[in-house]
């Protein structure tokens, strides 16, 4: 039982680990497990309760996005920019509150926007993840009903999220609430595929928000990171991947009263990023293009001259979330200003992942592996990217087997020499 099922995705080895079939299917046929193999979560099928509805496959964004569909049915319209998506106005800026500023990823914009909907009654409750309390290595998505909730689920995790499992609740809530939900771009996918199939999910979303997404890591890469501080795994109480001030830095609380830290900087190297899923490779969609308004870390020279805490990037894509943000600036929860897209594209490197995809997709049909279907504009890749994939590959391959991590630093090396002699290049192509 393969064809229509999330079975068939897995087995293909395209599965995001969104999340978004176990909280959609009507036979609760669908558990989610983490790979031993893989370090990531993935759907496990019940075949005896399974009815083959296929509800699970058409929901599912691992194998399909119809980026046309969806800009249609979403915004009435193809975008013009093809780098970040359809939009109405970009922005950076921060929230005033500097307590939420400083303790979040970047602006702490996210968190006081979600606080700002939450006391003006535009939603009941916001999709969000935090790291469990009793087991502070892997996440857990629920649904905020506070500000303290929400406060509770703030800054990165750079680590696998399946979000969408909490879309479950939000479906068993009572008719009058309404909800917002916070995800990385596959996420955003798989609701807004799942609200065309699921009308009440529609109407109880009000309010999608996503976060840039340059990939995520799978499990190894967070033990990867514990190796290099000479922590165990069953040795933390309480791990943060950011916070701190800007860029912040992952704070590790050990059971014995210890306290770990590494910034950012020292630990979101070309190692960490390596430890992405191979489903994370073939995305296209790094600014969530069909989330109402998305966020990231700003690193425009703008931003530097300004403020050392933290801004954040802003893609106002609706008109719900402009009327928000000018609710907000008016009462002055937010500072902001307004920047060109051009600002937006330049100020973050993975958004020009839409230069390398083609090159990613060409190698994995080159070596059998499959593909998802896009429906999408993409560019032609220059044999510089063929390069820089093909190396990446390599990397990947390597960070799989905790028995090679010695030979890292090598690699890294020779890595960052490659980089170096073709960053000229690089230049050339965000032009």
């Amino acid at each position: 039982m393969t064809d229509n099922t999330i079975a068939q995705v897995v087995n293909d080895d395209l599965c995001t680990g969104c999340g978004t079939c176990i909280a959609l299917c009507p036979k609760e046929a669908i558990k989610l497990t983490i790979s031993e193999k893989k370090d990531i979560y993935i759907p496990e099928l019940d075949e005896k309760k399974c009815d083959s509805c296929g509800i699970c496959y058409k929901v599912c964004p691992g194998h399909e996005v119809d980026f046309k569909q969806l800009n249609l049915e979403i915004f009435g319209k193809e975008p013009e920019d093809i780098i970040i998506g359809n939009h109405s106005n970009c922005y950076f800026g921060h929230a005033t509150d500097y307590n939420i500023r400083y303790n979040s990823a970047s602006g702490g914009f996210i968190t006081q926007l979600l606080i700002f909907a939450l006391e003006e009654g535009i939603i009941d409750g916001a999709l969000v993840t935090r790291m469990k309390k009793d087991n502070p290595l892997e996440p857990e998505p629920f649904i905020a009903m506070t500000r303290e909730e929400i406060i509770e689920a703030s800054k990165s995790k750079y680590c696998p999220v399946p979000a969408n499992i909490a879309l479950k609740k939000i479906l068993k809530s009572k008719d009058s609430e309404r909800f917002a939900m916070v995800g990385v771009p596959c996420h955003i996918h798989g609701i807004r595929k799942a609200e065309i199939i699921n009308k009440k999910l529609k109407q109880k979303i009000v309010l999608h928000l996503g976060i840039w997404c340059s990939t995520t890591c799978n499990f190894l890469g967070t033990e990867f990171l514990l190796k290099r501080l000479g922590v165990s795994k069953e040795e933390v109480r309480e791990l943060n991947y950011r916070g701190g001030g800007w860029p912040g830095e992952m704070s590790i609380q050990l059971k014995n009263g210890e306290k770990r830290f590494i910034s950012l900087g020292d630990y979101w190297d070309a190692n960490f990023s390596s430890f992405r899923p191979s489903r994370c490779r073939l995305c296209s969609d790094a600014t969530a293009e069909f989330a109402d308004i998305s966020f990231g870390d700003y690193r425009g020279q703008d931003a530097y001259l300004k403020e050392k805490i933290g801004n954040s990037g802003i893609i106002s894509r609706t008109v719900i979330s402009e009327h928000i943000l000018q609710r907000m600036l008016s009462k002055q929860k937010i500072e902001i200003w307004r920047i060109s897209s051009t600002d937006v594209a330049i100020s973050q490197d993975y958004f020009y992942s839409k230069k390398n995809v083609k090159a990613v997709f060409n190698l994995f049909c080159f070596l059998g592996k499959n593909i998802p279907i896009y429906n999408q504009e993409l560019f032609k890749p220059s044999l510089i990217i063929y390069l820089l994939e093909i190396s990446l590959h390599l990397r990947t391959l390597l960070v799989s087997r905790r028995y090679l991590w010695s030979l890292l630093k090598m690699y890294t090396f020779s890595y960052a020499l490659m980089l170096k002699s073709t960053s000229c290049v690089k230049s050339k192509l965000k032009r």
